[in-house]
């Protein structure tokens, strides 16, 4: 028998009913559990504290009125030495790294500025990854005008310990968030003076959130530009028809629309294409609908692909150059940052030919959501009105949405590809900058040449000049040459020669090392590097070159210039255009702007983390200590020729302070230097307690100087955190003029062992990371300098050629440049060979080294193996097999 198929249906009402009631109490359970944490979050958010009156040190400048930093300015300032700043000076100090929430009056304030739609901290926080906290702290100093190093080494507490490449990651942001805010609203009174803004697109136009986006909508409305169809058929009065379609398409009737003598409505399909292109543009337009799409993007295989142009033909030049990309397709997830530039390049050249494709299934999955969703009429409508809504959507999509996410992807592929450039660029920088310098002794500097010679430069250990000369190396006087190197080498008891790698760079090498393998400088001890000329050339012939040195000729500053790189990298390459250094790859094909302000950026905070002697300093080098300006050094320069050395910092009163050293082995140098200048060197002993004679002023009054030294002055700490440096020295039981002594350094690390940095940041009122800083400071030895940690230059006497090299053979080298695609390094063949970026794996670098892209920089040691030879186009090709510590 059977079973039964009857069902008992109140048993099955029952049970229907008590499921839906428990996950209805469920559902409920979970919506005022989730309600209650979004309230309790928003309670306990994170606050900045308001900002508290600090004394005369205590920041980088005033609050702004404005919402941008101020860009620094180049033009003389009023400016005064030994009195306060006319500025009031303040920072928002004591938020000691808590995450706080920006009050709510100056978070009202910042919507204000920006009269925008969206909350400028939450969009700054989403688009560069950072606590939103953190961000809310950075706006604030930038708002103070503070400078990245200054917040990177005295207010770590405040930007969550980020580093200087990320805080500028965020200002940069910031900046660009800022500028469209303020293009946004030109495009508004723009739009309103012409009387065609409405209060939806008003709300469009403040909803955008990149460049891209305010382009996508203010486009159709921009004078000179044809008028669009959409626009043409709202001018015929169809945007009624388009309303009715969407929300009353039971009671649209489109004959009633037709005006037999108007163009555009003379039939019943010109108004049915009027209200097509109307609904198309409203779709294109719409921030939901492109959500959708675009998130439809993002799960699909989206391509770019370039071809060989119909035109390349006649670039025979540099057709070549672009053979990789004459059949090249990519997922745009995985392109590379250099596959982009050198396809943008290849495009603007028109070699290749550039497009996006984006799958059919995308376009599929579009429409049916358009229409059966998101564009579907409220009322049941007519089949002829439905088509017309379908029309819409593939019109839209094919003429509008289309070439929009085209031009967004390859915006987004540029703007990576240049933010990873530039990144190579300022990783490059800093590393070549930060070469440990080469001191206590005298430096002959070769400037190499066949014809027209080589241009040397004998360097005293100071960088002064004490002779400068040309000989043949490559004639047939050669003997007589190498007796001349040899008069001077022993005269001037030189044991260092810098050689140029510029044109004859490899013979006049050869030259130097079968010299010293003939021991022809005995009895001193010579060796020789191979240092990068790049940009000296432009340098020697730079207003600031005839400046420094007004009687030499263009061609012995080049050799002058290649031995100071050694001496002290530092102060000579910011003498020189960042772009001119040989760094990087692709800095054409880059934002000059951008590319700019970061080398800008990094070269003050390589200067400033470093510090500089004020009193011995050059104007160049002071230009770019963070806190200074071209006017503001040359103040300084002049204040200080006129009234002698600075005797401690409080002269300054400037928000450079604690970027800046006074040192008083120096002081004396400088008046000897200042007699020499103004009486000659028959008068140069004078006593070290003399001051020189004031020269006359400019129409400046000259102050009183104060006489009293300050230890804490030749130190890394700043001089808002003199009190708590003194606090804590008398905590330990030593005194200011103990710094860098070995005695003072046991008392310090006996106290540190005994009771902790926060335990002590606590006794004297501070912060544990300012402790650490003053403790850094009291602790180092005088003179200190972090390059001292960097690799210095490789001095040699032997040469080894090309040809010496054998696949297999296991070297060492210094990394002297490193791009997109791979690491170039100098293993002493007068050939960079190539590490490319597959053979730097993690398992071959340090630990600390494993976070960086590509993890190497100029002027790493590395061991590495050849993997290849290719001696007729001169390339080398390497495997990295370690790091060198």
């Amino acid at each position: 028998m059977l079973p039964s198929n009857k069902v008992h249906i109140p048993s099955l009402i029952s049970i229907i009913l008590s499921h839906l009631f428990k996950n209805l109490f469920c559902c409920l359970f979970l919506f005022f559990f989730f309600l209650f944490s979004f309230f309790f979050l928003q309670r306990v958010s994170f606050i900045v504290s308001g900002a508290h009156e600090a004394d005369g040190w205590a920041g980088e400048g005033s609050s702004l009125a404005g919402f941008r930093a101020k860009k620094e300015e180049v033009e003389e300032e009023d400016f005064t030495f030994d009195e306060p700043s006319l500025k009031k000076q303040k920072t928002s100090g004591a938020c000691l790294g808590q995450p706080t929430a920006l009050p709510s009056s100056e978070a009202q304030a910042l919507r204000n500025e920006l009269n925008m739609c969206w909350d400028l901290t939450e969009v700054l926080s989403t688009l560069t990854c950072v606590q939103r906290w953190v961000c809310v702290n950075i706006i604030a100093l930038l708002r103070e005008e503070n400078t990245v190093p200054f917040m990177v080494r005295y207010r770590k507490e405040m930007i969550n310990h980020m580093d200087a490449d990320a805080v500028r990651d965020v200002q940069l942001v910031y900046e660009e968030l800022c500028t469209l805010a303020k293009k946004t609203q030109s495009v508004i009174q723009t739009l309103k003076k012409d009387g065609v803004l409405t209060a939806e697109l008003e709300q469009n136009l403040r909803s955008c959130r990149s460049a891209d986006e305010l382009d996508h909508v203010y486009s159709p409305y921009k004078k000179g530009s044809k008028l669009t169809k959409a626009r043409r058929a709202k001018a015929l009065g169809l945007e009624v028809a388009a309303s009715a379609l969407m929300d009353t398409p039971h009671t649209l009737d489109l004959r009633a629309w037709v005006k037999p003598d108007t163009q555009g409505l003379s039939s019943v399909e010109e108004v049915a294409t009027g209200v097509e292109h109307i609904l198309a543009d409203m779709i294109a337009k719409d921030p939901e609908t492109l959500t959708y799409v675009k998130t439809l993007c993002e799960n699909s295989f989206v391509t770019i692909q370039s071809s060989v142009s119909k035109s390349a033909q006649n670039k025979n030049k540099d057709i070549d150059k672009f053979h990789l990309y004459f059949d090249f397709t990519c997922n745009i997830q995985r392109i590379q940052a250099h596959q982009t530039l050198a396809i943008n390049r290849g495009e603007s050249l028109k070699i290749l030919t550039v497009k996006v494709n984006i799958p059919d299934r995308v376009k599929s999955d579009f429409t049916r959501w358009c229409i059966n969703i998101r564009w579907r009429p409220k009322t049941f409508g007519r089949e002829e009105l439905r088509a017309i809504i379908r029309n819409a959507v593939e019109d839209s999509y094919k003429r509008l949405i289309m070439p929009f996410l085209t031009r967004s992807y390859r915006t987004k592929l540029t703007v990576a590809a240049e933010k990873e450039s530039i990144a190579m660029f300022v990783r490059n920088l800093r590393q070549r900058l930060l070469v440990c310098p080469v001191r206590g002794c005298v430096i002959m500097g070769v400037d190499p040449g066949f014809r027209h010679g080589c241009k040397l430069a004998i360097l005293s250990p100071t960088s002064q000049i004490l002779h400068t000369d040309v000989v043949y190396l490559h004639n047939s006087a050669q003997q007589r040459e190498a007796d001349k190197l040899r008069h001077l080498m022993i005269k001037y008891s030189c044991t260092r020669v810098v050689i140029g790698n510029g044109t004859a760079c490899r013979e006049t090498e050869s030259f130097f090392a079968d010299l010293i393998s003939r021991c022809y400088f005995h009895p001193l001890d010579v060796s020789y590097c191979i240092t990068s000329e790049a940009g000296a050339s432009i340098y020697s012939v730079s207003p600031e070159a005839a400046k420094e040195m007004p009687d030499l000729d263009p061609n012995l500053r080049s050799a002058v210039s290649i031995g100071r790189r050694v001496q002290d990298p530092l102060a000579e390459l910011v003498k020189i255009d960042p772009k001119h250094i040989g760094i990087g790859t692709y800095q054409h094909d880059v934002s000059a702007g951008a590319l700019k302000a970061a080398l800008d950026g990094v070269v003050q905070e390589c200067v400033s983390f470093v510090g500089v002697d004020i009193n011995i300093c050059s104007e160049t080098l002071m230009r770019h200590v963070a806190g200074l300006n071209v006017g503001r050094a040359r103040n300084i320069a002049e204040w200080r020729e006129q009234n002698g050395p600075f005797i401690n910092r409080e002269q300054l009163k400037l928000q450079c302070a604690g970027f800046i050293r006074i040192n008083p082995q120096t002081q004396h140098r400088y008046i000897c230097t200042l007699y020499v200048q103004i009486h000659g060197h028959k008068q140069a002993h004078i006593d070290s307690d003399s001051k020189p004679a004031a020269k006359k002023g400019k129409g400046k009054t000259c102050v009183n100087i104060p006489t009293s030294f300050n230890p804490l002055d030749q130190t890394c700490i700043h001089p808002e955190s003199y009190d708590v440096a003194q606090r804590f020295l008398s905590l330990v039981g030593g005194s200011a003029d103990q710094i860098g002594s070995a005695g003072l350094r046991q008392c310090v690390e006996s106290k540190v062992k005994t009771r902790s940095v926060d335990e002590l940041a606590k006794t004297v009122d501070t912060t544990p990371e300012t402790l650490k800083l003053i403790i850094d400071g009291l602790t180092q030895p005088p003179g200190f300098d972090i390059r001292q940690n960097f690799g210095q230059a490789d001095f040699k006497r032997g040469i080894v050629s090309m040809s010496d090299l054998r696949v297999g053979a296991v070297l060492t080298g210094r990394v002297d440049n490193t791009t997109l695609f791979g690491a170039f390094v100098d293993i002493g063949v007068g050939r960079a060979g190539l590490i490319h970026k597959s053979n730097i794996t993690l398992d071959k670098l340090p630990v600390s080294q494993r976070r960086r892209s590509l993890a190497l920089g100029p002027g790493e040691r590395v061991e590495v193996r050849v993997l290849n030879v290719d001696p007729q186009r001169g390339r080398i090709g390497l495997d990295l097999i370690r790091v060198l510590e």
